[in-house]
């Protein structure tokens, strides 16, 4: 089974190239935020827990999205592989990540980084801002302090996962193919 993590600040790209890599390599997508409201909607118990925490306005906890990925997982026994979206986002939810994935006798194969300056993020994200309903996308000050939180927190799960070579730097500015290309050829690599 192939794991796969894109990685990568908001503006990267990663929505775009997660599409043309599911079906480029057969893997299932795992987006923490569909798990959640799917989870919800069938009013299952992993659901309504975190619809508790929801409600209150509050995170809701690892142990409880590792659940839901863990019966994800379960649910696609046949899976060439899944890729990853929107998690882990911490060193402790990446650790979390690994033990559920050891347990079920896998592993994360590779985390595709994507990098793309800071400028050219901010200007990918209010240009999306014109198009989108999201406001957090209209406002440079927000969106450079969504960079500075990506950096602070998020950007250290790459460090977890580089200390068992698994991190391929890849470039996220070029062409929309250009970068596939890339973050391809970083998979076929692992793979071969």
């Amino acid at each position: 089974m192939f794991n796969l993590i894109l990685f990568g600040p908001p503006g990267s790209g990663k929505g775009t190239q997660s599409e043309k890599l599911i079906e480029k390599f057969g893997l299932i997508h795992l987006s923490t935020g569909d798990l959640l409201r799917k989870e919800i909607a069938n009013q299952t118990q992993l659901g309504l827990e975190a619809k508790s925490f929801m409600d209150k306005g509050q995170l809701v906890p690892d142990e409880v999205v590792i659940g839901m990925i863990g019966s994800a997982l379960d649910a696609n026994p046949a899976a060439k592989g899944f890729l990853f979206d929107g998690f882990p986002r911490t060193t402790a939810q990446a650790e979390a990540l690994d033990t559920l994935l050891t347990g079920k006798g896998s592993e994360i194969s590779l985390v595709l980084a994507l990098e793309v300056g800071e400028e050219e993020l901010v200007a990918r994200l209010l240009n999306r801002g014109k198009t989108s309903s999201r406001s957090d996308d209209r406002d440079e000050n927000v969106i450079r302090q969504r960079l500075e939180e990506y950096r602070k927190k998020t950007a250290i799960v790459a460090d977890h996962y580089a200390k068992f070579n698994k991190v391929s730097k890849v470039k996220g500015e070029g062409s929309i193919d250009e970068i596939f290309g890339s973050l391809a050829a970083e998979i076929d690599k692992k793979r071969a």
